[in-house]
Protein backbone atom coordinates (compact mmCIF):
# COMPACT_ATOMS: atom_id res chain seq x y z
CA UNK A 1 0.00 0.00 0.00
CA UNK A 2 1.18 3.23 -0.74
CA UNK A 3 -0.01 4.85 2.73
CA UNK A 4 2.51 2.09 4.23
CA UNK A 5 5.35 5.01 3.84
CA UNK A 6 6.73 6.41 6.90
CA UNK A 7 6.42 9.91 6.78
CA UNK A 8 8.58 12.67 8.09
CA UNK A 9 5.68 15.41 8.67
CA UNK A 10 3.19 14.55 11.07
CA UNK A 11 0.17 15.67 9.92
CA UNK A 12 -2.24 17.98 11.94
CA UNK A 13 -5.08 16.37 13.82
CA UNK A 14 -8.41 17.23 12.11
CA UNK A 15 -11.34 15.16 12.75
CA UNK A 16 -14.39 15.36 10.72
CA UNK A 17 -18.11 16.08 11.91
CA UNK A 18 -21.05 15.61 9.91
CA UNK A 19 -22.27 18.60 8.05
CA UNK A 20 -25.71 17.00 6.28
CA UNK A 21 -27.13 13.22 5.39
CA UNK A 22 -28.66 12.17 2.38
CA UNK A 23 -31.46 10.21 2.13
CA UNK A 24 -30.33 6.46 1.66
CA UNK A 25 -32.34 6.73 -1.71
CA UNK A 26 -29.90 8.12 -3.39
CA UNK A 27 -27.78 4.99 -3.36
CA UNK A 28 -25.10 6.36 -5.30
CA UNK A 29 -23.35 9.68 -4.09
CA UNK A 30 -20.54 10.68 -5.69
CA UNK A 31 -19.65 14.29 -5.99
CA UNK A 32 -19.76 16.70 -3.63
CA UNK A 33 -19.33 20.75 -3.96
CA UNK A 34 -20.48 24.02 -2.00
CA UNK A 35 -19.94 28.31 -1.90
CA UNK A 36 -19.46 27.83 1.86
CA UNK A 37 -23.02 27.93 2.35
CA UNK A 38 -25.15 25.32 0.08
CA UNK A 39 -23.97 21.96 -0.09
CA UNK A 40 -24.75 19.89 -3.44
CA UNK A 41 -23.95 16.60 -3.89
CA UNK A 42 -24.31 14.37 -6.84
CA UNK A 43 -26.88 11.40 -7.18
CA UNK A 44 -25.76 8.96 -10.02
CA UNK A 45 -28.44 6.41 -10.27
CA UNK A 46 -31.33 9.22 -10.69
CA UNK A 47 -29.20 11.50 -12.53
CA UNK A 48 -30.25 14.16 -9.52
CA UNK A 49 -28.26 17.24 -7.87
CA UNK A 50 -29.20 17.63 -4.57
CA UNK A 51 -28.57 21.25 -2.78
CA UNK A 52 -28.38 20.25 1.29
CA UNK A 53 -28.83 24.04 3.53
CA UNK A 54 -31.01 22.58 6.62
CA UNK A 55 -32.65 19.89 5.09
CA UNK A 56 -31.05 18.34 1.39
CA UNK A 57 -33.39 18.21 -1.39
CA UNK A 58 -33.22 17.64 -5.06
CA UNK A 59 -32.69 20.85 -7.18
CA UNK A 60 -32.26 19.49 -10.83
CA UNK A 61 -32.50 16.11 -12.95
CA UNK A 62 -29.87 15.56 -16.15
CA UNK A 63 -31.46 14.85 -19.10
CA UNK A 64 -32.27 10.89 -19.86
CA UNK A 65 -28.27 9.24 -20.36
CA UNK A 66 -26.47 11.40 -18.63
CA UNK A 67 -25.45 10.51 -14.76
CA UNK A 68 -23.74 13.04 -12.64
CA UNK A 69 -20.12 12.40 -11.07
CA UNK A 70 -17.74 15.32 -10.68
CA UNK A 71 -19.38 18.01 -9.71
CA UNK A 72 -17.61 22.11 -8.84
CA UNK A 73 -18.44 25.23 -7.97
CA UNK A 74 -17.67 28.63 -10.29
CA UNK A 75 -17.32 31.23 -7.88
CA UNK A 76 -17.34 33.88 -10.66
CA UNK A 77 -20.10 32.53 -12.82
CA UNK A 78 -22.41 31.78 -9.15
CA UNK A 79 -22.36 28.19 -11.65
CA UNK A 80 -22.35 24.20 -10.43
CA UNK A 81 -20.52 22.27 -13.69
CA UNK A 82 -21.51 18.88 -13.50
CA UNK A 83 -19.26 16.23 -15.57
CA UNK A 84 -21.86 13.85 -16.47
CA UNK A 85 -21.37 10.18 -18.11
CA UNK A 86 -22.78 7.05 -18.29
CA UNK A 87 -20.85 5.09 -16.12
CA UNK A 88 -20.67 0.66 -15.86
CA UNK A 89 -23.34 0.30 -13.94
CA UNK A 90 -26.80 -2.59 -13.72
CA UNK A 91 -29.36 -0.37 -15.34
CA UNK A 92 -27.24 2.40 -16.90
CA UNK A 93 -27.48 2.48 -20.55
CA UNK A 94 -24.08 2.01 -22.48
CA UNK A 95 -23.17 5.74 -24.24
CA UNK A 96 -20.70 6.97 -26.45
CA UNK A 97 -20.06 10.29 -25.26
CA UNK A 98 -21.16 12.57 -21.72
CA UNK A 99 -21.30 16.38 -21.34
CA UNK A 100 -20.31 18.71 -19.22
CA UNK A 101 -23.52 20.68 -18.11
CA UNK A 102 -23.22 24.09 -16.30
CA UNK A 103 -26.48 24.93 -13.28
CA UNK A 104 -28.02 27.81 -11.75
CA UNK A 105 -27.90 27.61 -8.03
CA UNK A 106 -31.93 27.08 -9.08
CA UNK A 107 -31.48 24.34 -10.87
CA UNK A 108 -32.10 25.63 -14.42
CA UNK A 109 -29.50 24.36 -17.16
CA UNK A 110 -26.82 27.00 -19.02
CA UNK A 111 -24.78 24.89 -20.61
CA UNK A 112 -23.97 21.49 -22.45
CA UNK A 113 -20.89 20.69 -23.73
CA UNK A 114 -18.93 18.01 -25.39
CA UNK A 115 -15.59 17.95 -27.50
CA UNK A 116 -16.56 17.77 -31.27
CA UNK A 117 -14.31 14.72 -31.92
CA UNK A 118 -13.93 11.32 -30.51
CA UNK A 119 -15.80 9.87 -27.26
CA UNK A 120 -15.59 11.61 -23.67
CA UNK A 121 -16.19 10.04 -20.29
CA UNK A 122 -16.19 12.90 -18.52
CA UNK A 123 -15.36 11.68 -14.46
CA UNK A 124 -14.21 14.89 -12.17
CA UNK A 125 -14.24 18.51 -12.75
CA UNK A 126 -12.80 21.52 -10.95
CA UNK A 127 -13.58 25.32 -11.16
CA UNK A 128 -10.83 28.16 -10.05
CA UNK A 129 -10.35 31.30 -11.16
CA UNK A 130 -13.08 31.40 -13.53
CA UNK A 131 -11.25 28.37 -15.39
CA UNK A 132 -13.15 25.20 -15.82
CA UNK A 133 -11.19 21.78 -16.02
CA UNK A 134 -12.46 18.25 -17.12
CA UNK A 135 -10.87 14.81 -16.99
CA UNK A 136 -11.57 11.85 -18.77
CA UNK A 137 -11.34 8.62 -16.50
CA UNK A 138 -10.97 6.04 -19.77
CA UNK A 139 -8.37 8.20 -21.74
CA UNK A 140 -6.45 10.44 -19.65
CA UNK A 141 -7.38 13.65 -21.63
CA UNK A 142 -8.17 16.62 -19.51
CA UNK A 143 -10.30 19.45 -21.23
CA UNK A 144 -10.33 23.60 -20.38
CA UNK A 145 -13.19 25.46 -20.86
CA UNK A 146 -12.44 27.69 -23.49
CA UNK A 147 -11.73 31.69 -22.28
CA UNK A 148 -15.61 32.49 -24.74
CA UNK A 149 -17.25 29.48 -22.41
CA UNK A 150 -18.32 27.82 -26.05
CA UNK A 151 -16.22 24.81 -25.84
CA UNK A 152 -14.05 22.46 -24.58
CA UNK A 153 -10.36 22.40 -25.58
CA UNK A 154 -8.19 19.57 -24.60
CA UNK A 155 -4.87 20.73 -22.87
CA UNK A 156 -3.78 17.05 -21.97
CA UNK A 157 -4.71 15.00 -25.43
CA UNK A 158 -6.33 11.47 -24.94
CA UNK A 159 -3.71 8.49 -24.46
CA UNK A 160 -1.48 10.76 -22.76
CA UNK A 161 -2.29 10.13 -19.63
CA UNK A 162 -4.22 6.98 -18.72
CA UNK A 163 -7.07 7.50 -15.86
CA UNK A 164 -7.42 11.41 -15.19
CA UNK A 165 -9.57 11.87 -12.26
CA UNK A 166 -9.51 15.34 -9.75
CA UNK A 167 -7.83 18.02 -10.63
CA UNK A 168 -6.90 21.59 -9.22
CA UNK A 169 -5.60 24.98 -10.34
CA UNK A 170 -2.44 25.75 -8.59
CA UNK A 171 -2.10 29.43 -6.44
CA UNK A 172 -0.58 31.15 -9.58
CA UNK A 173 -3.14 30.10 -12.04
CA UNK A 174 -0.22 28.85 -14.87
CA UNK A 175 -0.25 25.12 -13.60
CA UNK A 176 -2.92 22.66 -13.11
CA UNK A 177 -2.44 19.45 -11.07
CA UNK A 178 -4.13 16.35 -11.69
CA UNK A 179 -4.31 12.97 -10.73
CA UNK A 180 -4.25 10.44 -12.52
CA UNK A 181 -5.22 7.21 -11.37
CA UNK A 182 -3.09 4.61 -12.99
CA UNK A 183 0.26 6.83 -13.25
CA UNK A 184 0.51 9.30 -10.56
CA UNK A 185 0.16 12.85 -9.86
CA UNK A 186 0.68 15.53 -13.19
CA UNK A 187 1.51 18.89 -13.50
CA UNK A 188 0.34 20.13 -16.88
CA UNK A 189 1.74 23.69 -17.85
CA UNK A 190 -1.42 25.71 -18.85
CA UNK A 191 0.90 27.81 -21.30
CA UNK A 192 2.65 25.32 -23.12
CA UNK A 193 0.40 21.85 -22.26
CA UNK A 194 3.71 20.43 -20.95
CA UNK A 195 2.85 17.36 -18.62
CA UNK A 196 4.77 16.23 -16.00
CA UNK A 197 4.55 13.56 -13.72
CA UNK A 198 5.49 14.41 -10.05
CA UNK A 199 7.09 11.29 -7.84
CA UNK A 200 6.21 11.18 -4.32
CA UNK A 201 9.20 11.21 -1.63
CA UNK A 202 10.38 8.36 -1.96
CA UNK A 203 10.36 8.37 -5.91
CA UNK A 204 7.38 6.76 -6.53
CA UNK A 205 3.95 7.75 -8.31
CA UNK A 206 1.22 8.59 -5.87
CA UNK A 207 -1.37 5.89 -7.80
CA UNK A 208 -4.79 5.97 -6.91
CA UNK A 209 -6.02 9.46 -5.89
CA UNK A 210 -9.59 10.23 -7.10
CA UNK A 211 -10.72 13.22 -5.62
CA UNK A 212 -7.93 16.88 -5.44
CA UNK A 213 -8.31 20.29 -3.97
CA UNK A 214 -6.38 22.67 -2.99
CA UNK A 215 -5.92 25.23 -0.10
CA UNK A 216 -3.32 27.61 0.10
CA UNK A 217 0.15 25.68 -1.45
CA UNK A 218 -1.80 22.61 -0.07
CA UNK A 219 -2.94 20.01 -1.81
CA UNK A 220 -5.19 17.64 -0.67
CA UNK A 221 -6.59 13.83 -2.50
CA UNK A 222 -8.83 10.87 -1.60
CA UNK A 223 -6.57 7.93 -1.97
CA UNK A 224 -9.11 4.82 -2.88
CA UNK A 225 -6.75 2.33 -4.45
CA UNK A 226 -7.34 -0.03 -2.01
CA UNK A 227 -9.99 -0.06 0.37
CA UNK A 228 -10.68 1.49 3.19
CA UNK A 229 -9.72 4.80 1.49
CA UNK A 230 -7.69 7.42 3.18
CA UNK A 231 -7.49 11.23 2.77
CA UNK A 232 -4.17 12.41 2.13
CA UNK A 233 -2.63 15.85 2.17
CA UNK A 234 0.52 16.97 -0.29
CA UNK A 235 2.75 19.63 -0.70
CA UNK A 236 4.33 20.03 -4.77
CA UNK A 237 7.91 20.89 -5.41
CA UNK A 238 10.06 21.43 -8.19
CA UNK A 239 11.28 17.60 -7.75
CA UNK A 240 7.87 16.41 -6.70
CA UNK A 241 5.40 15.89 -3.70
CA UNK A 242 5.75 15.44 -0.69
CA UNK A 243 2.66 13.69 0.82
CA UNK A 244 0.82 12.37 4.35
CA UNK A 245 -2.29 11.32 5.50
CA UNK A 246 -4.11 14.06 7.03
CA UNK A 247 -5.42 12.09 9.89
CA UNK A 248 -3.31 9.00 10.42
CA UNK A 249 -5.32 5.77 10.80
CA UNK A 250 -8.34 7.30 9.73
CA UNK A 251 -10.15 5.40 6.97
CA UNK A 252 -13.64 5.78 4.81
CA UNK A 253 -15.30 2.99 3.35
CA UNK A 254 -15.66 4.24 -0.24
CA UNK A 255 -14.53 7.96 -0.58
CA UNK A 256 -14.50 9.76 -4.10
CA UNK A 257 -14.40 12.94 -4.24
CA UNK A 258 -13.63 16.70 -2.26
CA UNK A 259 -14.67 19.88 -1.85
CA UNK A 260 -13.09 23.15 -0.02
CA UNK A 261 -15.22 26.02 1.20
CA UNK A 262 -16.03 27.92 4.02
CA UNK A 263 -12.97 27.64 5.82
CA UNK A 264 -13.36 23.23 5.47
CA UNK A 265 -13.06 20.39 3.12
CA UNK A 266 -15.87 18.53 2.49
CA UNK A 267 -15.89 14.61 1.35
CA UNK A 268 -18.81 12.13 1.24
CA UNK A 269 -16.67 9.30 2.82
CA UNK A 270 -18.69 6.49 1.71
CA UNK A 271 -20.01 7.15 -1.89
CA UNK A 272 -22.00 3.41 -2.33
CA UNK A 273 -19.95 1.58 -5.73
CA UNK A 274 -21.00 -1.41 -4.27
CA UNK A 275 -24.10 -1.31 -3.45
CA UNK A 276 -24.88 0.19 -7.04
CA UNK A 277 -22.71 -2.92 -8.75
CA UNK A 278 -24.42 -5.51 -6.44
CA UNK A 279 -27.76 -4.25 -6.00
CA UNK A 280 -29.04 -7.09 -4.07
CA UNK A 281 -26.47 -6.03 -1.37
CA UNK A 282 -28.15 -4.77 2.06
CA UNK A 283 -29.75 -1.29 2.40
CA UNK A 284 -27.88 1.36 1.91
CA UNK A 285 -26.95 3.42 5.24
CA UNK A 286 -28.05 7.71 4.84
CA UNK A 287 -24.95 9.19 3.38
CA UNK A 288 -22.82 12.28 5.26
CA UNK A 289 -21.39 14.97 4.51
CA UNK A 290 -18.04 15.29 6.21
CA UNK A 291 -16.72 18.41 7.01
CA UNK A 292 -12.99 18.84 8.45
CA UNK A 293 -12.09 22.44 9.93
CA UNK A 294 -8.76 23.71 8.11
CA UNK A 295 -8.09 27.00 9.00
CA UNK A 296 -4.90 25.53 11.51
CA UNK A 297 -3.46 24.04 8.33
CA UNK A 298 -3.75 26.48 5.25
CA UNK A 299 -5.55 29.77 4.22
CA UNK A 300 -7.45 29.61 1.13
Amino acid sequence: MILALVLAVAAPALRPHTEGTIDPKHRLVEGVASDGGTIWASSVLDRSIIACRRTCVVIAELPAGLHPLGIAWDTQRKWLWVAADCPKLPGVTPCETGAVVALEPSGRVRKRLSPTLGSFHPGDISASAGKVFVSDSQNGAVYALTPNGRALSAIVPPGAGKSAQGSALDASGKRLIVADYSEGIASVDLATGARTLLPRQDGKPLRGIDGVARCGDRYFGVYNGTAPGRLISFTVSASGIQFEEVVEGLSFPDPTQIAIAGGQLMMIGDAGWEQAAKPATKVREPARVLAFPLSAICKR
